[in-house]
C-alpha cells in the first residue's frame, strides 16, 4: 500500500497530510493542489500520466510536434487538458490506488469479484482545527486499536514515518544499515511538511510546527491508551489552546467513528458557509470549536 501510494505522489497533483494503514482498511488525509497541475506544461502532464498509464497517441504525436491538421491539435490539446484534471481529481487518485490492489489480492486469492467495499468515503476539511483533528485521528489508528503503545510504535503510519524521517535528520552519525536491514525496509511516500505557522498556504504545508504536532499526538496517544482509566494529563498541548480546543473537546473527536459520522469537517462558520455554497440550508458535519488564532 505504501508502496502504491508513493508511484502516485509522483503523478497525480495530490499531497498526503496525513496515512494509516490498517489490516482491513486505511486512512488518508489528502490535500489536492489543483493550482500545481494548472502549472505544469502538457510535456509534464504526459510524463507524470505514463507513470501510471499509457498517454494516447494523439497526445504523443502532439507533444512531438508531428501534427498539422488543426482538428487533430485541437482533439490532442482536449486529451492533455483532460490528463490534466484527472491528475489532481481524488476519484481518479483513488481509482488509482484501490484498482492495482484489488488485483493483486484477487490473484493471491484465485478469486474473482468485489475486493473493496463500495465507493470510498471522503469528507472535505474547511479549517485548520479540522484538519489538526483528522491528522491526529488518523495517526491514532493503530494505538486506538490497540495494535500500538504509543505513536512511534503504530506501523504504516505517517506519523511513524515523520518520526523516523526526523531521527534520521538529527543523526550525525548513524552506523551503515546491513543489506538485509535495508531489505526489510518499505517503501513510503513523501508526506506534505510542516510549514510551520498557523495562516499557511496550504499549498506550502501543514498550518502547525512539527514539534507542536508530535507533542499533541503524544499527548493524545496517552488519553487514548488510558482510556479505561479515564486519564487526562494535566498539561494541555498549546496547540490546542491556540485552537481553541479544550483538552475535553478534543478526546471526543479521537473517539473511536467520531471523525467519521459527519459528511464534512470544520468549525460552525464555515459548515454554514460550505452548506449556502451547495445551496443548501444544513449540511451533516463534524464540528470544530471557533478557532481563536494567537500564533
Amino acid at each position: 500500500m505504501t508502496e502504491r501510494l508513493a508511484e502516485l505522489s509522483r503523478a497525480f497533483a495530490i499531497n498526503i497530510c496525513a496515512y494509516a494503514v490498517m489490516s482491513n482498511h486505511y486512512h488518508l488525509v489528502l490535500h489536492v493542489d489543483v493550482a500545481q497541475a494548472r502549472d505544469w506544461s502538457d510535456a509534464e502532464v504526459a510524463r507524470r500520466w505514463e507513470l501510471l498509464f499509457s498517454v494516447p497517441y494523439i497526445a504523443q504525436k502532439y507533444l512531438k510536434g508531428e501534427l498539422s491538421v488543426k482538428a487533430d491539435i485541437r482533439v490532442a490539446l482536449e486529451v492533455l487538458a483532460e490528463l490534466r484534471r484527472r491528475l489532481s481529481d481524488l476519484s481518479w487518485y483513488m481509482r488509482s490506488l484501490n484498482e492495482p490492489i484489488a488485483r493483486r489480492a484477487n490473484e493471491e486469492d484465485r478469486c474473482t469479484g468485489r475486493f473493496w467495499e463500495g465507493r470510498f468515503k471522503s469528507q472535505p476539511i474547511l479549517d485548520e482545527a479540522g484538519l489538526l483533528a483528522c491528522c491526529a485521528y488518523v495517526d491514532l489508528n493503530p494505538v486506538r486499536a490497540a495494535m500500538a503503545a504509543t505513536p512511534e510504535e503504530a506501523d504504516f503510519t505517517a506519523i511513524q514515518q515523520r518520526l523516523q524521517e526526523f531521527a534520521a535528520e538529527r543523526a550525525t552519525a548513524a552506523p551503515s544499515e546491513t543489506p538485509a536491514q535495508q531489505a526489510n525496509q518499505h517503501v513510503t511516500p513523501p508526506l506534505h511538511p510542516f510549514a510551520n505557522h498557523l495562516n499557511a498556504d496550504p499549498a506550502k504545508g501543514l498550518p502547525f510546527r512539527f514539534q507542536d504536532y508530535v507533542e499533541l499526538v503524544d499527548w493524545t496517544a496517552r488519553i487514548v491508551r488510558d482510556d479505561h482509566k479515564k486519564a487526562m494529563p494535566e498539561h494541555t498541548p498549546a496547540i490546542l489552546i491556540r485552537l481553541g480546543f479544550s483538552a475535553e473537546d478534543f478526546q471526543q473527536h479521537m473517539q473511536a467513528q467520531a471523525m467519521t459520522r459527519g459528511s464534512v469537517i470544520g468549525q460552525v462558520e464555515r459548515l454554514q458557509a460550505y452548506a449556502r455554497s451547495l445551496k443548501k440550508r444544513c449540511v451533516m458535519g463534524v464540528r470544530m470549536p471557533r478557532v481563536c488564532l494567537t500564533g
